[in-house]
């Protein structure tokens, strides 16, 4: 159990921290960090299944059409998610990008009602509503809706959903899903070298360290998250996966000193308060299901 939650708080930690790595890299394109983000994923995994000697599953995978259709569809997802945020983060939108993942457990919900057939408690139900009134708060006062939080959330929910419901493994899939993006992340990369527009041609050796450690650091948190999913409650789970935005919107809010006004406050507060419901909600439910009867 304390293991469990160790290497679930590490991943958490991980990601939380991970804009000041992106900033590390922001004189090179979202794109391009994105194809190397791909690219160094697989090297690293590859190294990490040789160690393991853990390659019998692969080409069953690979021969399976549904297996590989379900990890194309995830891949989109995945890469899609991981661009919008390095986008964000170097764009000077961290708050926004934790936003995203504060709602993610929300839309999760959303989800499993419209596409899962998943019934709602009414706990549920009000913290949906409470966070749909501080997104709707937040569009109302910026004049447009907080799009970059919504899209994280989707893309990354949805990514959840066909992981959920996925034959494989977060080891085996994450090396399935970076199997099938590298060709087209090497192709734009031989792309840029042949035009003279690779920023990792351009960078200094610290600069091409920095991209080459997208690979475990992408993948090491993955592993950790895995790791501490199978050693603990759900509920506990759900409760370290705040550690991620909170460091995100810290970090935005004093570090970069992104604006942060009372209105935007007053957005926050209500989904963080849904989070509460939420949360609380689902400790109380499997409180009452352990009491005897």
């Amino acid at each position: 159990m304390q293991t469990g939650v160790l290497f679930a708080a590490a991943a958490y930690f991980i990601w939380g921290l991970l804009p000041l790595y992106l900033k590390m890299l922001k004189p090179v394109p979202a794109l391009e960090i994105l194809m190397h983000r791909m690219v160094w994923s697989l090297v690293f995994l590859i190294v990490v299944l040789w160690w393991r000697g853990h390659w019998s599953w692969l080409k069953p995978a690979l021969r399976n059409p549904r297996v590989v259709g379900r990890f194309v569809a995830s891949a989109f997802v995945l890469s899609l998610n991981w661009f919008i945020y390095i986008w964000a983060v170097n764009s000077g939108r961290v708050v926004d990008a934790s936003l995203g993942y504060f709602i993610n457990p929300l839309v999760n919900v959303m989800f499993g009602f419209f596409l899962l057939y998943e019934r709602l408690r009414s706990g549920q139900w009000a913290a949906i509503g409470i966070a749909a009134v501080g997104v709707l708060w937040l569009t109302l006062q910026a004049g447009q809706l907080p799009w970059i939080a919504l899209l994280l959330a989707a893309s990354f929910g949805t990514y959840g959903l066909l992981r959920k419901t996925a034959p494989l493994g977060a080891l085996e899939g994450l090396s399935i899903e970076t199997l099938l993006l590298a060709p087209f992340a090497i192709g734009y990369l031989v792309w840029l070298v042949a035009h003279g527009e690779s920023g990792f041609v351009a960078a200094s050796p610290s600069g091409k360290t920095l991209l080459m450690a997208a690979g475990p650091i992408t993948a090491i948190p993955l592993l950790l998250f895995a790791a501490g999913a199978r050693r603990i409650p759900m509920s506990l789970l759900g409760l370290l996966q705040y550690i991620g935005p909170t460091l995100q919107m810290a970090l935005g809010v004093f570090l970069w000193h992104e604006p942060f006004s009372t209105h935007k406050l007053v957005g926050f507060v209500l989904i963080w308060s849904a989070l509460a419901i939420y949360t609380l909600e689902g400790f109380w439910v499997k409180r009452r299901s352990l009491q005897p009867a």
